[in-house]
């Protein structure tokens, strides 16, 4: 098996709106470590939304009558009720200050993946980017014309996971390789064929690119160096499983 690098990119300003990021990508890496094509490029949800203005100050919201119910239920600010529902499809499990709501993404997550965390002054939060998938296939694009350099583009968030304490980090937007690498079809060294072995390798890398950056260290950008990822046009959105097959929904 090949060797993987996990490369953290230092040197980054505060991204604001507006920002290019491809160009901030590409000169973060200008001289070393470069980017080269073959390397997975593995982005915070955090800086994609600050460049994109998912910015929201809570003053600017005002709370419905449902979210100021769930507010007492949750123990939350009603104005952050008030947005989660927004960005919600619907409320799939409430229990005390836990809210797990199905986003318009049609990810399973707490809260709409809202986080206060790492975005600015109190009263601020970030909202996860409208189409994650796009997101990921602008800065590739951008990445390419500016470098020559065909990469893979992975955009992170932080979830919780069901059956398991802890949380880790997944895809939420994907561009320029496959999510999955599917072994269906394939024997084993006993012989043995393979019927349900799919990995989702996009949060794989999500999760592992997480050890370089970090939740404090204002590393919002790695490379994943080594990999021979699956190429294709994928999406996060193919990780997503359906409603219909989901046991727990």
């Amino acid at each position: 098996m090949p060797e993987v690098r996990l490369i953290p990119l230092l040197g980054f300003a505060e991204v604001r709106e507006g920002d290019d990021l491809a160009a901030l990508i590409a000169e973060a890496a200008r001289n070393d470590p470069g980017i080269k094509s073959g390397d997975v490029l593995v982005v915070t949800q955090k800086v994609v939304s600050k460049a994109e203005g998912r910015i929201v100050s809570l003053d600017s919201v005002t709370p419905s009558a449902e979210a100021e119910r769930l507010a007492v239920e949750t123990e939350k600010d009603p104005r952050l009720v008030e947005l989660i529902l927004r960005e919600s499809n619907r409320v799939v499990r409430q229990r005390g200050p836990v809210l797990i709501t199905e986003t318009k993404h049609g990810f399973v997550c707490a809260n709409a993946g809202i986080d206060a965390s790492n975005v600015g002054p109190e009263g601020l939060v970030s909202l996860l980017p409208e189409d994650p998938d796009s997101s990921a296939a602008a800065i590739r694009i951008g990445i390419n014309e500016r470098t020559g350099a065909d990469v893979a583009v992975i955009i992170t968030d932080t979830f919780g996971r069901a059956w398991r304490e802890g949380h880790t980090n997944v895809a939420i937007g994907v561009a320029g390789m496959l999510p999955f690498a599917d072994y269906v079809g394939q024997t084993d060294p006993h012989g043995y064929e393979l019927r349900v072995s799919t990995l989702a390798v996009a949060d794989e890398l999500a999760a592992a690119a997480e050890l370089v950056q970090g939740k404090l260290d204002r590393v919002p950008v790695a490379i994943v160096r080594g990999y021979a990822y699956p190429h294709g046009e994928g999406t996060a959105r193919q990780l997503v499983r359906d409603a219909e097959n989901d046991l727990f929904r």
